[in-house]
Parts: structure tokens; sequence; C-alpha cells
């Protein structure tokens, strides 16, 4: 069934309470750029054949996408390579099931939710792998090169998901989360795009769905939070719920006393004023039972401030006292604290005298079929139990900006807010999930924006499109279940969530990677994976525990961090396999810099398996894996070739020290065992002067060097190179230089003739420089 395009809603409502309509309209930029294909790059090509359904195949662009499409789907062309689907039923409910059509004999990648606040990805090749709670669907068309996206979309008051059933059938749900809010239909529920290029593809779909919709904005037009370029750490793998003062004061000062100094805190939870009364002093600690406590003020606890008539104590006054403090101290240039976004993970206290102001209701979420058939969360099987303290959403606005302007007058510059999802679960009587997510998005955004500078928030377990597609300011967002240290089957899952679900969310946000150990035996993999994500960097280390040689990689002297240009994403050929799983890929992640690519390659085979999936692999194995690299894995390198690039690279590898030249269809061999990696910097050779062929490599004791050169400009027989940091500086020369100056000033340099590889030290002292090389 073909459709004219209807208006995004669905018809037959019957709403008993909303918060908010479906907003249309926004500004769009329609963006075309060169890419590449496996081995060679190519302009992005369409042919000029609209979406339809013909012998029930749908095909877009040209390219079968479903078989067996039921008479009942509507298809809706929206561009010549797109379209909205949706469907029709002969009865109206809150929840709806349809059916799309069969994919079988096709590779495809989905991010799914396996639990209610996480993401993960699964790789199939037919209708029946595709779990329930798919967000996107990415689907390998059989002709070459071909990709095709379907994207499930919130239409009114509806959010949808896609699943897949025995007979390899794409289905499609649509539901409202209140009983009160029914349709008989959906018309626009899932978005089907198809292009050449995967990246592009998706980038392309998301500035077409900020236009249709409204309610969201793509990552670029987005304000970056300051604290991404600066090392942090975070207080909760270091102390958890007994973060206090003291102890804050000690690991900063440690960080601080071998040479990376951090400069953005997170004082995670434990710092506020809360209650639990399943928590009873004397009694056994029941597991969970954490997740019953609720807010009984929106100022700090006890350890945190001194109170009246308190015996003597090490506390500070209160919480301003304190963050000024480690602020003149220890040079801190921002500090972020956390709450959830119901203030705590059991609400508000219903009864408290500091929350009754918000009129709190204990409210027992209900979580939906599909987050029940796959993976249950501790959390919120909790909050299930216990109860959350709602707040009335009438209220909500006056909260957070109770809340924020209370944390800037003591001194804090920003927010970490999770549990996120949770309002999915208790929409029932309050408009539904849909809207009540865009009530309470809007609110704390706007809260954000009046109260602290710098766009000043990272989210987190906030894995539903109910919150992703109402994200309109929000900048960074987690990108995967937590970093467990203890947990030694979640390492490298942890490596490969993030950088599969960044496909999806780098559209959107910066992907933030999470807390990491640096003294642990997967340390170097999870710093090497944040060198390449294009991430804020941030550790959770107990105070004293720091390995700084891991440390020194990641973090330059003055506390900065040298971070990528975009979203760390996996490289084309890895989109289709299982990294973690199948026992014979290798995950590669690539990135750009201003003058280089970079590739960062890991083996995360025989350390884990995928929730959800059965499997005979065995873990704890360590797996030798040998694959492919080459500079046509980074996707965008054109950015910083320019016209007079000759077609060969210099390849730097992090791990080696070594150099070499390759030409940019060429690849080299990478053998690497279980939880082994490595950083590959991937420089242009350029040509100057007709004779002399250089290539900035940057600080090459950095995981990412290429990110510390900031300009280059070739004159009169000298090479200028301009940057930041101080440490080993490499490049590729063709020729041994004559002199070579660091600010000015004359300064020694190495030239390995047997790869050419040219080294100068710049002084501990030089936080920016300018080399000048003579020929």
């Amino acid at each position: 069934m073909i459709a004219s395009p209807p208006p995004p809603s669905l018809r037959n409502l019957k709403n008993a309470c909303c918060f908010s309509p479906f907003i249309l309209g926004s500004s769009y930029h329609h963006r075309v750029i060169s890419v590449q294909s496996q081995r060679t790059w190519r302009p992005v090509m369409f042919l000029n054949q609209k979406p339809t359904v013909k012998d029930g195949v749908l095909s877009i662009n040209g390219r079968d996408a479903l078989a067996g499409v039921p008479d009942n789907v509507v298809v809706t062309p929206w561009t010549d390579s797109s379209a909205f689907l949706g469907a029709t039923s002969a009865h109206s409910t809150s929840r709806h099931v349809f059916k799309l059509g069969v994919i079988q004999d096709a590779r495809f990648l989905c991010l799914f939710r396996f639990k209610i606040f996480w993401m993960i990805p699964r790789v199939g090749n037919s209708g029946s792998d595709i779990p329930a709670e798919t967000q996107m669907l990415l689907l390998e068309a059989k002709e070459e090169t071909t990709y095709i996206v379907f994207l499930p979309v919130l239409n009114g008051e509806f959010r949808s998901s896609l699943q897949g059933n025995s007979a390899n059938e794409l289905e499609f749900c649509v539901e409202s989360g209140d009983p009160a809010i029914v349709a008989s239909e959906s018309l626009n529920a899932v978005f089907v795009n198809c292009g050449n290029n995967p990246f592009d593809l998706m980038t392309e779909s998301m500035k077409i769905l900020e236009k249709y919709t409204g309610t969201f904005t793509i990552r670029e037009q987005k304000q970056m939070p300051g604290m991404l370029d600066w090392f942090g750490w975070c207080t909760w793998d270091a102390f958890y719920h007994e973060v206090n003062p003291q102890g804050i004061k000690d690991g900063i000062k440690s960080l601080t006393k071998g040479g990376t100094p951090p400069r953005f805190l997170i004082i995670d939870d434990g710092w506020q004023d809360t209650t639990n009364e399943f928590r009873k002093e004397g009694e056994p600690i029941v597991e969970g039972s954490e997740f019953g406590g609720r807010l009984v003020s929106i100022k700090e606890n006890r350890k945190f401030k001194k109170t009246e008539n308190e015996a003597p104590s090490e506390a500070p006054t209160d919480l301003k006292e304190f963050v000024s403090d480690i602020k003149k101290s220890f040079g801190l240039k921002y500090v972020y604290v956390w709450h959830a976004l119901l203030g705590y993970w059991g609400g508000l206290h219903p009864d408290a005298p500091g929350t009754k102001k918000y009129n709190p209701e204990l409210k027992f979420p209900v979580q939906s079929p599909g987050n029940l058939a796959n993976m249950r969360d501790l959390s919120m099987d909790c909050m299930e139990k216990y109860g959350v303290g709602m707040i009335d959403p009438t209220k909500v606005s006056e909260f957070y900006d109770d809340l924020h302007k209370y944390l800037v007058s003591q001194e804090v510059d920003g927010v970490k807010v999770d549990v996120q999802n949770i309002l999915e679960t208790l929409a029932t009587g309050l408009g539904g999930r849909v809207s009540l997510t865009r009530h309470f998005q809007e609110a704390l955004e706007k809260s954000v924006a009046a109260n602290f500078k710098d766009n000043s928030i990272i989210c987190c377990m906030g894995h539903s499109t109910d919150s992703i597609y109402n994200s309109k300011t929000s900048a960074i967002t987690r990108a995967s279940d937590d970093y467990y240290p203890k947990n030694a089957k979640t390492q490298s899952l942890h490596i490969a969530a993030v950088a599969y679900n960044s496909i999806f969310f780098g559209e959107f946000v910066v992907p933030d990677w999470d807390m990491f150990y640096s003294r642990h035996y997967a340390a170097e993999f999870h710093a090497a994976a944040r060198a390449v994500g294009g991430c804020g960097v941030y550790v959770s280390d107990k105070p004293g525990q720091h390995d700084f040689k891991i440390l020194k990689g990641l973090v330059l002297p003055d506390g900065s961090v040298l971070r990528a240009k975009y979203p760390g994403r996996p490289s084309r050929d890895c989109l289709f396999s299982d990294p973690v799983m199948d026992g014979e890929s290798l995950l590669k992640i690539w990135n750009l810099n201003k003058y280089s690519g970079v590739i960062g390659v890991f083996n995360c085979q025989g350390a884990g398996s995928w929730p959800c999936l059965d499997s005979s692999i065995l873990n704890d194995t360590n797996v030798e894996l040998s694959g492919k690299v080459s500079p046509a894995d980074i996707e965008l390198f054109q950015e910083v070739c320019g016209e007079s690039w000759t077609g060969d690279c210099a390849v730097f590898s992090f791990q080696e020290g070594s150099l070499s030249r390759l030409p940019k269809q060429r690849s080299f061999p990478v053998t690497l065992e279980t939880l082994q990696c490595d950083v590959f910097t991937i420089s242009p050779i350029k040509v100057y002067n007709k004779t002399i062929r250089f290539a900035p490599l940057g600080l090459i004791e950095m995981y990412n060097s290429g990110g510390a050169v900031k300009a280059m400009e070739f004159s009169k027989d000298r090479m200028r190179i301009k940057g930041r940091g101080p440490g080993r500086f490499g490049a590729y020369s063709s020729q041994k230089p004559k002199s070579c100056l660091v600010n000015s000033r004359e300064v020694g340099f190495n030239f390995r003739s047997e790869d050419n590889l040219l080294t100068t030290i710049i002084p501990h002292e030089a936080n920016s420089w300018d080399i000048s090389i003579g020929y």
C-alpha cells in the first residue's frame, strides 16, 4: 500500500492527557561529500527510483529490502532513496506489533536494548536474528556497496522498535506506554533510507529526521562542553557510595603528583541527602536495596557539610567551601555532580519537608513486553519492587531549576544525569511515554541552559529512542553499560559495544565511553579505545592506584587531552562481523585529526560473550588473530589529504614504534592476542618543492599522536608545524633535514634513514610549539 505523505501523527488517537504536542519544523542543511568504498574513494551516487512495493517486495532506490510485505503495510516515499513505513489495524490499542516483510540471506547489524537502559550490537543474516527492542537496523543489500537503514522513530504519542520472528519476518512494535492512549494505525513508524556509504547514510538519515520531527538536534549543531578536552576523574569506582571530601582530595592529589592532573571531576552517587527505609542499621544489606533510596532535599549530605551541634569533624562547612577549595588547590576547571532524572534512584521522598513542594507520588514502574523479552536489570527490578517517588510533571521544571540553581551557588559547573529511561515505565495516566519523556527532557535542558555555562550535562542510562529523539541540546551521552573493573568478561564487550553504538549515537551526541582504571590488566585496551573514540577521557582510579605510563599516553602535563575529530566507529569491513564472538575478526575503530587519520585495532575475542546470545565459544582463552589494516579503513580520509597528496601514507605503530610507507589502497598485517591492541597514525605524505616528501605524525609517545598537530605550512625550504604538548615529535621525511628549530631555538634531531623517521624532543615547559625544519 502506497500513501501520499500524511501528517506525522497517528490517526484515531484518543489522548487523555498530553504534556507537549508533536512539533514540526527546524533548519536543515544538505551536505554531499566524497566517500570511499572498501578500498577506493568515489563520490556518492544515487538512483532516482522512489521506494515502492511491487509483488510484495519493498524496493528502496532500486534495491530489494523486504519480501512478503503484507497488504496492511503503508509506504510513504520521502526522498528518492527514503520512505516512511507504517501499518494499519482493525482495532485500537496502546501497543501494536505489525509485520513488515521477510529478511533472509542478507547480512545486517542491529543495535538493540538488551536491558532497559542499555544497547548492544548484534549481527546476523535473517529476520529471526533480530531481537526485540532493536532501535537501528543496517542491512547490506545484495548489490555490493549498497546499504539500507531502518530507523524506528517516534510517531505522535507512540514509540516504535523493531524485532524479528521465527518466520524471518521483520516486525515493528508501536506502543504509547499508557493504556488510555490508543490508535488503530501508525503510518510513519519506521524511516528507511538507502545509500552506498553507511556512515554518510546515517548522517543523511538523521538530517532528514531532524527536519521532519523538529524534536531533536544532530551533534554537529550542538554546543560541546569544554570538559571534553580535559582529563577527568570520576569518584564512582574509586569509592562507590562511600565518596567523601578527603578521598576526593587524595585522588586528585595523587594524579596531579604523577604528572597527569585532572581538570575535570565528577562527584558521583553518594553526595546527596537521601534516606532509605529498606536498609536498616545493624541488619544485613539486601542486594539492590540501594535502589530504594529517595531524595529528601536538594542539598548535600553530612559528609559534605557540617551541621549544628555536631562534634568536630573533617567535613567542610558546606559543598561550596569544598568545591572552591579543590578548584583553587588543584586547578580544577570543571566540577560536575551526579543526580538521577527523578532526583535519586527511588525518586523523591513523598513526605520529606525538602521535597514535598514537588508533589512526589509513589508509583510502581511497569516495563514493556519488549524490555522483558531480553535481559532484566537489577536496578529496574528493585525500583519495581520498592517504587519510585515520581515528581509531579507540572513541578518538574521547578525541581530542576531549584536543584541546579543551588548547585551553581555551590560552585558546581554541571551535572551527570542518570536513570533517564525510567519515565517509560511510569507513563500510565501521565500522557504516555513519548510526551512524558519530552516534557521532562525539555525541562531538564532548559534548566541546564539557564543555570550552567557551557551546556554542562552528561546524560546516562538513556538509550531509549524516547530520550534520544527528544534531545535538543544535550551533547554527551554514555554509549554503553557501565565499565565493570571486577568483571573479566565485560572488558572487550565494553569497547565493542561503544564502537558499534556510536554509529547511531554519534549522529546525536559525543558518545561517552565511561571511566576506567589505569592500573588494571585491560587498562591499555581501554586507554587506546578512548584515544581513538573522539570522547572525553576520565578514569576512576583509587587514590594512589595509577599507571602513569598509560595515563601519559592520553594526558598532557597541563591536563589536556588530544581528542580526535569524530565519534570513533568501526571500519566498514567490521560492520557485519562479530569482533567479540566469531573467533576470527579484529575490531578496527577509525577517526580523524586535522592532518592525519588514526585507527585503533583491538582483539576482543576470547574474553567474553554477548548477553542474550547462546554461544559455544570458549571464554577466558587467549586467541591470537591476524587481520589487515589499510588507509582505506579510515572514512573521510580525503579531508586531510589535499591536492598535493601523492597517494602514499606514512603509517606509525604506537606499540612497535615503527614507521612504514604505504600506498593508500594497500594493506598491512596486524597480529594481536586477546585484549591486545595497537593504534596506527596514518598521515598522507605530501610533496613540497617537488623533491621533499613529508608527513607529520605528532607526539609519537601519545596514543593519538596526530591530535597534537594544529597547523602546517611550507615556505622557502622550511617546513613549519605548530602544535601543543611536550614530548617526542615525529614525522616522515624523505630527506634528512639540515636544521630544526623549536620555538625559534635550534635543537638536535634524529633521522632514521631505514624508515625515514624524523624525531625531535619538545621541552617539558612548552605547552605549545612551532617547529621549523630546514632542508
